[in-house]
């Protein structure tokens, strides 16, 4: 899950695992976060190899910030309340 900071300069890449996130990537540090006590065992884990880093640097340019823009337009598109006819009683 992408979680937009100040547009697409700060991006957290959300680890969410039964409806608990317990770590994410930081786009700004370069690494990943523990949020749990778990998390925080998977993320020096995960920080630790170079390659799952750089793979991670990528997924956030390549599908985050790539989608930011449509994300963005549907989100903040104005909303025509439905007309009286279509409203449901």
């Amino acid at each position: 899950e992408c979680h937009f900071i100040n547009g697409t300069e700060k991006v957290r890449f959300a680890m969410i695992y039964n409806r608990e996130q317990y770590a994410l990537f930081d786009s700004d540090v370069g690494l990943y976060v523990g949020d749990t006590p778990d998390g925080e065992k998977v993320a020096r884990y995960w920080n630790s190899d170079p390659a799952r880093l750089e793979n991670k640097r990528t997924e956030v340019d390549w599908y985050c910030r790539h989608n930011y823009e449509c994300l963005i337009a549907f989100i903040m598109e104005p909303r025509v309340p439905p007309s009286p006819s279509q409203s449901i009683p």
